[in-house]
């Protein structure tokens, strides 16, 4: 397993307000220390680097937090380190996310002259009064014109939207997925509204402060996205991702074909081969304790835990029955030591089989649509 290509994650953990619904590692601080955490972030990523050696790099991803925040020649020095630290595979994807306020957006420019060739969009909603309950800093105006902008400058182009909010009905959502698919380049993120345990939207759920469409429209919604993105060539490749062919985003099938990548920076995870070990990496979530880990030491990393075939095996299913391709089951043999068989509930593989929500080759292990609806239960009741 030592020679597996890497994929590189980046955590920017500043925002300029923390949202109702995220429960993402996120903070925010009334100045940014930029040169500190820059600094920081070169040398975790050396230190790194030194101890992984020479692996092929197929893509890199500044996440957040905001990353638009960066200063953007700490982005241009950081893709400088990682190209020269590893070896860039020659279409190396490099995705920074980015939010439509006016002050980010005009950044864009110096992101893409950093080196950056796909940017990711924070839109969340096109109109006002859904921006405003989900706590967005930017106007729907002001998302037209990011998009607009940045559709000129890179090469490739994703935003998301959040639907199933309160009191959305399917035409509400028909109309507004129509016009972001008119806006839209190759590549969609469509996420469900959850409530998320932590998060400013579970009290006020808890207070009842508003409700959320039923399971019945839930599906219904996303029955309409999966038609809506379909008519207008754009695949489901991945439970909330729609791409044109080949514009699947690469990083982040890394994370779902199981396969290796780096986390740098606060709270940042990873999955390693290191020998014939795959080891699940953490950093410490705090932003200001993470750099005084990495200037003491070079590292922010509290923990490195060599994972157990079955918990191998665990994490690959989670993660393979979300996209549309499956899980190729001679990998999950190499990847995880356990065949399938040993990983799974027969009865309920049996059961699913039989009822359409999965299907079986010799080769490939794959979700239908109906099965990916259901994923979450499904899951449950199948991995062991």
């Amino acid at each position: 397993m030592q020679n597996e290509p890497l994929a590189l994650y980046i955590h920017w953990p500043f925002c300029l307000a923390k949202c109702p619904y995220c429960d993402f590692n996120s903070h925010v601080r009334d100045s940014i220390p930029q040169a500190r955490f820059a600094k920081a972030l070169r040398a975790e990523l050396a230190h790194d680097a030194a101890r992984l050696g020479r692996r092929k790099l197929t893509s890199i991803f500044f996440g957040g937090g905001t990353p638009s925040l960066m200063a953007p020649e700490t982005v241009a020095a950081l893709i400088e380190d990682a190209t020269t630290l590893f070896d860039p595979a020659p279409n190396l994807e490099i995705t920074l996310e980015a939010n439509p306020t006016s002050v980010e957006a005009e950044r864009l420019h110096q992101f893409r002259q950093a080196g950056v060739n796909r940017v990711s969009l924070g839109i969340q909603a096109l109109n006002d009064r859904a921006l405003s309950f989900l706590g967005r800093e930017h106007s729907a105006a002001q998302a037209r014109t990011a998009l607009e902008t940045a559709r000129s400058l890179f090469p490739r182009l994703t935003f998301d939207l959040i639907y199933a909010r309160p009191e959305q009905t399917i035409t509400a959502w028909r109309e507004e997925l129509t016009t972001a698919l008119q806006l839209a380049d190759d590549h969609l993120s469509l996420y469900q509204l959850t409530i998320e345990p932590g998060t400013r939207f579970e009290a006020l759920y808890r207070k009842g402060s508003f409700t959320l469409p039923d399971n019945d429209t839930a599906a219904a919604l996303y029955d309409t996205t999966a038609e809506l993105t379909q008519t207008h060539g754009m695949n489901a490749y991945e439970v909330s991702n729609y791409a044109r062919p080949g514009s699947e985003s690469q990083h982040n099938l890394t994370y779902w074909r199981y396969a290796d990548y780096l986390g740098i920076g606060p709270g940042a995870h990873g999955r390693l081969s290191l020998g014939n070990t795959l080891t699940a990496t953490r950093r410490h979530r705090a932003p200001e304790p993470w750099a005084e880990r990495v200037e003491k030491t070079g590292t922010g990393q509290t923990s490195a835990e060599e994972l157990a075939p079955h918990e191998r095996a665990q994490e690959m299913l989670l993660m393979g029955l979300r996209v549309q391709e499956g899980i190729n089951l001679h990998r999950f043999y190499t990847r995880t030591g356990l065949p399938l068989d040993n990983a799974v509930d027969q009865n309920v593989l049996a059961q699913a089989l039989d009822e359409g929500y999965l299907t079986r080759t010799t080769d490939t292990l794959r979700a239908t649509a109906e099965g990916r609806l259901r994923l979450e239960a499904l899951l449950a009741a199948l991995v062991l």
